[in-house]
């Protein structure tokens, strides 16, 4: 009786983490800013490893803790690579800016 109960209760947050990965996607596509899509892809591979921790609980399965916690470190490694790449971009466009003004001024 208690295990079908956990089980409900297991597919309900699966179900309601599904949707809200979706809301993340649906933010990391529109933006509008960089920091916007940086936070939702965060947001997405932390819900995943949700996921996959409650997965493995649900399914007693304890390998799916060790894909967790590899699949955070990969999400850590991502978002700390496209910080790097949008802080390049940042800066080459301020250098762009900054060099077009003082051609104007000159």
């Amino acid at each position: 009786m208690i295990e079908n109960a956990y089980h409900v209760f297991y597919l309900a947050v699966l179900v309601i983490l599904s949707i809200m990965t979706l809301f993340c996607l649906f933010r990391a596509i529109r933006g509008p800013r960089i920091a916007d899509r940086i936070v939702s892809i965060n947001m997405i591979c932390t819900m995943t490893m949700a996921m996959i921790c409650i997965l493995a609980s649900m399914l007693d399965e304890g390998y799916l803790a060790d894909v967790a916690m590899i699949y955070a470190l990969l999400g850590f490694l991502a978002v700390v690579v496209l910080c790097k790449v949008y802080m390049g971009v940042a800066l080459a466009a301020k250098e762009k800016r900054a060099k077009e003004e003082a051609e104007e001024h000159a």
